[in-house]
């Protein structure tokens, strides 16, 4: 079904979680932004672009306000960006990216998740060098051959894009993403970007049937969405349609 498909499908993979999590995920990526840097989203483009994030899932505009307000406050909490790499049932495994501002409680409750259904955590770089690090822009309402205009007349570096036939996905090194989302909004701020986040997508994907892999994968998945610092789960899994 092509690599625009499997892109979506590693997006909806990621973690999930009831509108509570989400707000509160949210409140912490735009309090540590605005704390960061200006607590003012026209001149702070980290905390514009989380805010449009979460405008899209969306998060109300009070709880937006109260994560500025509260950097803008010196509240003393501090948080940290800590990435966890696992081993899975079935030769999978995962990138867990957590926001927390207490990191030996975090690792804890990660390593509880994978201890639980049979798996591991491996030790930094055991599991990222089997995937990239990537850009990932999906497009609604145009074909390929705009899209593929619009990166050529900006001199944009990409990796691959395509389109299969409802939506048009373009792919580029994660360092490109700034360069891209400007491009996009200076020349074409009217396209329909139903997706802009930078991914971990696996190199080589393994398929787990029905069955104890399938059954183990999902009880992990869903240990690891309840857990209040995860941001983001990745991983290598297919499931048959």
């Amino acid at each position: 079904m092509g690599r625009a498909f499997e892109v979506r499908k590693v997006a909806m993979a990621k973690t999930a979680a009831v509108k509570s999590k989400v707000y509160a995920k949210y409140g912490r990526e735009i309090y540590m932004a605005a704390k960061g840097g200006v607590p003012d989203p026209e001149l702070n483009v980290q905390l514009k672009r989380i805010i449009e994030r979460a405008k899209k899932d969306q998060v109300p505009s009070d709880t937006i306000k109260r994560a500025i307000d509260k950097a803008k406050g010196g509240s003393d909490d501090s948080y940290s960006d800590v990435r966890y790499e696992g081993f899975g049932p079935g030769n999978s495994v995962f990138i867990v990216e957590c926001l927390t501002d207490n990191v030996n409680r975090t690792i804890s409750e990660v390593r509880n998740c994978f201890t639980k259904t049979g798996g591991k955590l491996g030790i930094s770089g055991s599991v990222v060098h089997q995937f990239n690090h990537n850009a990932v822009f999906v497009f609604q309402g145009v074909t390929e051959d705009q899209i593929l205009e619009l990166m050529v007349e900006n001199d944009l570096d990409v990796s691959d894009i395509e389109s299969d036939g409802e939506s048009v996905t373009v792919l580029a090194d994660a360092s490109q993403f700034n360069n891209i989302r400007t491009a996009i909004n200076e020349s074409a701020p009217d396209l329909d970007v139903t997706t802009e986040a930078i991914m971990w997508l696996p190199i080589m994907d393994v398929e787990l049937a029905e069955g104890h892999d399938r059954e183990t994968f999902d009880r992990l998945m869903n240990m690891l969405d309840e857990l209040d610092d995860v941001q983001d789960v990745y991983h290598n899994v297919t499931l048959p349609e």
